[in-house]
């Protein structure tokens, strides 16, 4: 396939270049910029509908600051791509997302471009803060350090999290020299951008205004009480008519916007205004369009906010033909089912509807399913106000987004035994989002919690059973999670049936190997059990289904009837096993010389690939089941023999 041909853009191998060009200049390094990402994305997939969005704002940010010096900070990282592409990494943009390749977020390992990393919303606003106030601490000991920006880019969605408006309350009343950029795309919150508005914010932004500004206040100060307290008002309403900047204001932030962030006439100005400035906290308003330049992106409903490969002509995506469904839409239709027996299920997400299957509830149900944005702490107490009033709240949220919330989980809703509904998607191994999206840690935090009851499904059929199991359950709270991706393709019931607490199942008997799997791990385990056999190894596998509370009676039984009990599970190191391992040593099951292994997550942050090869790297597929085993064995010259021939 040809490259498009962007010959500003060869020209810059880092920011430095690009400070070099003339203004008039940018308008067309923006376009090739805006090329060369769109073609990036087609040969890696990833989030692309961001990066459109904000071409001519990245541009503008290196022209105007002095980067990597000033600090640029941005929210969650699904819009830095073309940042990466300005920063010296264009020649691996190609490796995005792929094994040992670029990050699809920042990363402050991959570059000194990026100093915060980020794959969470919201967090950038508090980084900031931290590096301004930083670099105050220095400017004592060396004058010249306070010269440096920070520059944070948070978009609307990203605004919808507390952690947003903590940050920005504590930077307005530390009144940092801090500058944030809100990069609206969604929110219709503001008036009408043009000639006007972008006339306003150059105006607001300069010095002779706030110079102007000063010397009111200082007027309003000297006046008699009534009339200095009339005066603030009227200029605070002026500049709340014309911006609608009040609420920021309120925070402690100078408000400047809103202004077109596609028209570097606009943005230019503005941001060497903000640049100069030499006191407080700034808020600059930008409104995008997620997606812009591209007409598929610009059409689709989601803006190609996350996408496979595809074809540029046509933007056809090229994503794999399977014929079981996705372990999401099994959730959904099953609690659709569920809800149709039952007008007290509510469903509530955290700004991932699409994600998590709930835009099929809220099709089904509109009055019963709620997505209250990014703020996974308000959606996990929000739950359990609703269960305190007789409803069966489902709480649909990501496992590595579920971290967001642990306080409420642990304050508002286990220790209250509220029966609130934990659905955690994107459980294990996330392939190409890499760490800070993999759902590695919700079975440990969520199982060392009295009372809370922790399942996870094998395959499609079982998790319907869940579905069915959690919205019968009211004793308490209850989970259960599942991965990302195409399900093993079981038949399916029409609809779930409860399953008795506590209780697995075992789906193949043998004598000397027990193999004890907690969710979607089963089918490699059945697998593993076949080649077992070929070497004489007689394999029972169990299907655990619960990781709280155990199976006692079954797992002592595995213990007492075989030589060796292997438990696997994609979660991180203290989980199911862990507590597997505390059952039989209370037992005094280890005492009869059980040979016991616990296969697991490695204990470090995972980096992006795909997820065939993560599991392998981790030892979680068939063939590091069977070398799990042999190490149990002792049989270290089978595991080699093994691995030669499987490589």
């Amino acid at each position: 396939m040809t490259r498009p041909t962007t010959p500003l853009l060869d020209a810059i191998r880092e920011p430095a270049d690009l400070r070099r060009l003339s203004d008039e200049r940018l308008v067309e390094l923006a376009a090739e910029l805006r090329e060369e990402t769109i073609d990036a994305v087609s040969v890696t997939g990833g989030h692309l509908g961001a990066g459109l969005g904000v071409v001519e704002l990245t541009v503008a940010l290196h022209h105007v600051f002095d980067t990597p010096y000033d600090r640029l900070i941005w929210d969650v990282g699904h819009q830095c791509y073309p940042h990466k592409i300005l920063t010296g990494r264009r020649e691996r943009i190609r490796t995005l997302r792929m094994g040992e390749g670029l990050s699809g977020f920042t990363n402050r390992a991959e570059s000194e471009f990026d100093p915060f990393g980020a794959g969470h919303s919201s967090t950038s606003i508090s980084a900031g803060l931290g590096m301004a106030v930083a670099r105050d601490l220095d400017a004592a000991r060396d004058p010249e350090a306070k010269r440096r920006n920070v520059v944070c880019v948070i978009g609307d969605g990203a605004m919808s999290a507390g952690m947003a408006y903590e940050a920005m309350n504590n930077a307005g009343a530390m009144d940092s020299r801090l500058i944030v950029i809100l990069n609206d795309n969604d929110m219709s919150i503001a008036p009408p951008v043009g000639a006007m508005s972008a006339y306003l914010a150059r105006l607001i932004s300069g010095r002779t205004y706030r110079s102007l500004r000063e010397t009111a206040k200082q007027l309003a100060g000297n006046l008699p009480k009534f009339f200095g307290r009339q005066a603030a008002r009227a200029e605070e309403f002026a500049r709340g008519f014309w911006t609608g900047g009040t609420l920021f204001e309120e925070l402690g932030f100078y408000y400047v916007g809103p202004i077109d962030g596609h028209n570097l006439d606009h943005l230019l100005p503005v941001l060497r205004n903000v640049r100069d400035t030499e006191t407080g906290p700034i808020l600059v308003h930008v409104v995008t369009q997620k997606g812009k330049g591209y007409p598929p992106a610009e059409e689709s409903a989601d803006k190609y906010h996350g996408v496979q490969r595809f074809d540029v002509a046509t933007g056809t995506q090229k994503k794999a033909v399977s014929n079981a469904p996705t372990y999401t839409s099994v959730f959904a239709e099953s609690l659709i089912e569920e809800a149709r027996h039952d007008d007290k299920i509510v469903a509530i997400n955290a700004a991932m509807p699409a994600g998590t299957g709930l835009d099929l509830f809220a099709r089904a149900f509109p009055e019963r399913s709620f997505d209250v944005g990014i703020a996974e702490q308000h959606a996990v107490t929000f739950a359990a106000g609703l269960a305190t009033e007789g409803y069966k709240p489902f709480c649909a949220i990501y496992s590595t987004f579920l971290q967001r919330a642990y306080d409420q989980i642990v304050h508002d809703v286990a220790i209250q035994r509220l029966p609130v509904r934990f659905a955690i998607d994107r459980a294990g191994l996330v392939g190409a989002d890499g760490a800070t999206h993999v759902g590695a840690f919700d079975v440990p935090m969520l199982a060392c919690l009295p009372g809370m009851v922790v399942m996870a499904p094998a395959d499609e059929a079982e998790l319907m059973h869940m579905v069915a199991t959690a919205s019968a359950y009211d004793e308490g709270p209850i989970a259960f999670r599942y991965p990302r991706g195409e399900g093993v393709g079981v038949e399916r019931p029409v609809r779930g049936t409860p399953l008795e607490i506590g209780r697995g199942r075992i789906v193949r008997e043998g004598s000397k190997v027990a193999l004890l799997s907690l969710g979607t791990r089963l089918a490699p385990c059945l697998d593993a059990a076949e080649q077992l056999a070929g070497f004489g190894l007689s394999t029972t596998v169990a299907d655990a289904r619960f990781a709280k509370p155990l199976d006692r009676d079954l797992i002592l039984r595995l213990a007492r009837e075989h030589e060796v009990l292997v438990t696997v599970e994609e979660g991180a190191l203290g989980g199911f096993g862990a507590h597997v391992l505390s059952l039989l040593a209370e037992a005094g099951a280890l005492d009869r010389g059980l040979k016991v292994r616990t296969l697991h997550l490695p204990d470090r942050f995972i980096e992006h690939d795909t997820p065939a090869a993560q599991l392998h790297d981790a030892g979680l597929d068939a063939g590091g089941i069977v070398r799990g085993v042999f190490g149990a064995l002792g049989r270290g010259e089978d595991a080699a023999a093994y691995a030669l021939v499987r490589g």
